[in-house]
């Protein structure tokens, strides 16, 4: 597309307006129109060893890191082994409620150039449901107690409640619900790039300021309140791309020698006869919004329909889960903050002057990679 355009731009110059229409048009509306085929299928599995490492640059007094380690066992994925070194205290520690695993790393006021690094290896594969096999589905209780209540950032009343129910009106089955209020994310909230890292998922000040812009753990955050509103149980995945999309949408994919940015929130809902099932409506607004230069606007689009219909029950394998937990709790937390952070997918460090900004990664200092273990 770029070398085409370049040209149609160079013609007009040459030549005159005349020749723009001639040379750039066709070349964009080639592009913006062309098919493309987003079809995730079982069956393969990926290994790949992500590697996060932080080097303080600046220390102001003891410091303290939380990594996140990859936390979820399913069908789709395994999180093995992990593996860290640091010139620091570390330890192995978890929330305590909610199973999120991480790293956590301690620095006195004079450790000179504090580091630490953290490898994790993760088995993951492409998810599809198959909507035609109805099954009986076990899920403890708990669980699905847990996945049904309101948070601080995901309140389930108000608002939330009134908003669902309007988008869900006429449906009788859980896939109906949840098809509902997936095509209501999709048609009603839109990609918003200015928005810092994935955005912070206060759902409630989204609805009554009617800014439904915002990025995936804003989005998918939405979605998820949502269902929980109307009674189905579902929940915030959050995570990080590690590969490019094997379908050639770069908005899709992870560059692996550089994954800092590329961390990804996804969703899960629980369907009666499927269990839990696959969702990505905040993949389809970032796909309508920055796979071309053209803003695309309905989830019709050509480019756009494979993707959309793809997510509601799938997603692709390049891509690792942390954890699905809201409000985590870090454990030896001394700062103002109150040791609690919305969400953990990126990493933590507090000093002497604070929060450090986790969506500074240059200025944080952190590096996040990942090759992929063939064999």
């Amino acid at each position: 597309m770029t070398p085409v355009h370049a040209f149609g731009r160079r013609q007009f110059i040459a030549n005159s307006a005349l020749a723009l229409t001639a040379y750039a048009l066709p070349a964009i509306s080639f592009a913006a129109t062309a098919e493309r085929k987003f079809a995730p299928r079982l069956g393969v599995w990926r290994t790949f060893e992500l590697t996060t490492r932080v080097d303080l640059a600046k220390p102001q007094g003891a410091t303290q890191v939380w990594l996140p380690i990859p936390s979820v066992n399913s069908d789709w994925q395994q999180s093995l082994e992990s593996t860290f070194s640091s010139n620091g205290n570390t330890k192995l520690v978890s929330d305590g409620q909610q199973g999120v695993r991480m790293l956590y790393a301690e620095f006195a006021a004079d450790v000179a150039q504090p580091y630490v690094e953290l490898t994790s290896r993760v088995r993951t594969q492409n998810r599809a449901t198959d909507w035609a096999n109805m099954q009986t589905v076990q899920e403890d209780p708990a669980t699905l107690r847990a996945y049904s209540v309101g948070t601080n950032l995901l309140p389930i009343d108000g608002i939330v409640r009134k908003t669902a129910l309007e988008a869900t009106r006429g449906a009788r089955t859980d896939i109906e619900k949840a098809q509902k209020l997936y095509d209501w994310i999709v048609a009603n909230t839109f990609r918003e790039p200015t928005v810092r890292g994935c955005g912070e998922g206060d759902i409630k000040t989204m609805l009554e300021t009617g800014n439904l812009g915002g990025k995936c753990a804003d989005l998918n955050a939405l979605f998820v309140g949502l269902c929980r509103a109307v009674g189905l149980p579902a929940r915030d995945v959050y995570g990080l791309r590690v590969a490019p999309s094997a379908f050639g949408y770069k908005e899709l994919g992870g560059n692996p020698a550089k994954l800092q940015g590329a961390q990804h929130c996804r969703a899960e809902v629980f369907l009666q006869g499927h269990g839990w099932v696959a969702m990505d409506p905040a993949d389809v607004a970032k796909v309508m919004r920055q796979e071309t230069a053209e803003w695309i606007k309905s989830p019709q689009h050509p480019l756009v329909a494979p993707v959309n219909q793809g997510l509601f029950g799938g997603w692709e394998g390049n891509w690792i889960a942390y954890n699905t937990a809201h409000d985590v709790a870090l454990p030896f937390a001394q700062g103002a903050h109150g040791g609690q952070v919305g969400f953990l997918m990126y990493p933590v460090a507090e000093n002497a002057a604070g929060r450090l900004d986790a969506y500074a990664p240059d200025s944080f200092k952190y590096q996040i990679s990942a090759q992929e273990i063939k064999g």
